[in-house]
């Protein structure tokens, strides 16, 4: 995936140095030269990830890092400082001041990629939390809370996999005092607590002998219970090929052995903040925002939410510059389902029709139950390619479904058609309802063409 970086540097080659290595990696990269411009750069460009230098006149990156960090507008960005400084207290007071990660100079270019690459991943997550929060609050059925307060203050629920004993004391004597630990040598047991033990953090010891630690982790991310838990890794010093590929399949933090005291505190508490921060804006979203935007005959969103939700998607599209594409699906023949088969059944089918949508959409997607058998789904970093793909294996699947009737001993079959409409064929004043209005005409298209077949929107 593609990222905005914003390099941070009083040393312009350092900034240029940098802005080369990442834009070979395809990133899109910022510029700036000053502590107070980097505070700026944030609050107007909202990059997805702050590269920052700590040794600068005026405000150094302390100070910056503070400030971003305390800001609402600029909180949930994530920031890693790149310095000279080696001395453990440098890395500690980097973290303390909110940095996510401290790497010091030189930097081995493989691993700052890849740290790069899952900060960025966690903050698209965090995005869209935050914008369906955004959502919601101006639909009028959301309060206010408080987004810098992430409630870092009491017990957290840890859990430590390691068959290494020593280590376990020690790292479980450092965290015990302020958290309940539970700890496991055996990763098969693990991996059944880690699924139902609702913990706030796991660390996992990546020099495990009884299994493979990068595939454990890879289990733990993959279960729907703790798909968002954080996993902090602990690696050999060096070790930097380990470290690579578990930063890829979504290890959140990593510290070196052997552990300090005062950065694993300083990590724990990062990860503990972020997953709380996370927490309320999921509940206060599910909570207050359920029964006002969900139509309730299927579970998908409802019209009124996308009026607000997709302004957010299309502005977030036209400052990220990556494409955000529409689907829009209507039942065939409909009418024809009421008056043979009477309402309920219509009713049913649009919930099996539902559920195949839902089944078939990422977590970032939008879907909303558009009109009475109309369907919309928008689907942001995605081009009109790849929305071809999806919209066609959707078209077939739902064609291959029968819906049973009677208990069982009817069936029948129901197909739709689909239009797409992307960003990247729309004019340069562009807009969300011009976007709905171009896939509402391939749509249209689709139904006069013979049904049952997905039309691609013509370029505005």
């Amino acid at each position: 995936m593609t990222a905005r970086v914003l390099v941070v540097d009083d040393l312009e080659p350092n900034v240029k140095l940098l802005e080369a290595k990442l834009r070979a990696e395809y990133f899109d990269v910022l510029g700036a030269f000053s502590g107070r411009e980097a505070v700026e750069r944030a609050k107007t460009d909202q990059p997805d990830i702050i590269l920052l230098d700590v040794m600068m006149p005026g405000m150094d990156g302390f100070e910056a890092c503070r400030i971003i960090k305390s800001t609402p507008e600029t909180a949930h960005i994530p920031i890693v400082m790149v310095t000279a400084l080696d001395q453990q207290a440098d890395r500690v007071a980097g973290l303390k001041a909110g940095a996510d990660d401290f790497l010091t100079k030189p930097v081995e270019d493989v691993a700052l990629f890849a740290r790069v690459r899952s900060l960025s991943r966690l903050k698209t997550m965090t995005d869209e939390l935050r914008l369906r929060y955004a959502t919601g609050k101006s639909l009028g059925v959301m309060g206010a809370i408080d987004l810098t307060d992430a409630g870092a203050d009491g017990k957290a629920r840890i859990f430590i996999i390691d068959d290494q004993a020593d280590q376990v004391d020690r790292v479980r004597s450092l965290l015990a005092e302020k958290h309940e630990v539970s700890t496991e040598s055996d990763p098969e047991v693990a991996l059944s607590r880690a699924k139902t033990g609702d913990f706030d953090l796991v660390i996992v010891n990546m020099a495990l002998e009884k299994m493979d630690p990068l595939r454990l982790c890879s289990t733990i991310r993959s279960f729907e219970e703790t798909r968002l838990t954080p996993l902090l890794a602990i690696v050999r010093q060096g070790d930097t090929r380990r470290l690579v590929r578990a930063l890829d399949i979504g290890v959140n933090d990593y510290l070196s052995r052997p552990v300090d005291r005062n950065e694993l505190t300083a990590r724990v508490a990062t990860q503990i903040r972020r997953k709380r921060y996370v927490d309320q804006l999921r509940s206060k979203f599910e909570a207050s925002l359920e029964m006002a935007v969900t139509d309730q005959l299927t579970g998908l969103f409802n019209r009124r939410y996308l009026a607000s939700h997709l302004s957010g998607m299309f502005d977030r599209a036209f400052w990220t510059g990556r494409p955000l594409s529409l689907l829009i699906l209507d039942i065939d023949h409909f009418k024809s389902i009421n008056d043979t088969h009477g309402h309920d059944i219509g009713d049913k089918v649009i919930q099996e029709i539902a559920a195949k949508i839902r089944n078939s959409v990422r977590g970032i997607d939008l879907a909303c139950r558009y009109g009475g058998e109309e369907f919309l789904v928008a689907m942001p970093d995605t081009d009109r390619h790849f929305a071809g793909i999806v919209a066609e294996r959707l078209r077939q699947e739902i064609a291959d479904h029968e819906v049973t009737l009677n208990s069982g001993r009817d069936s029948i079959k129901v197909t739709v058609s689909i239009g797409i409409s992307s960003t990247e064929e729309g004019p340069k004043d562009d807009t969300g309802q011009r976007l709905i209005k171009r896939a509402d005409e391939a749509l249209y298209a689709a139904k006069s063409g013979g049904r049952n077949r997905v039309i691609m929107g013509a370029a505005a």
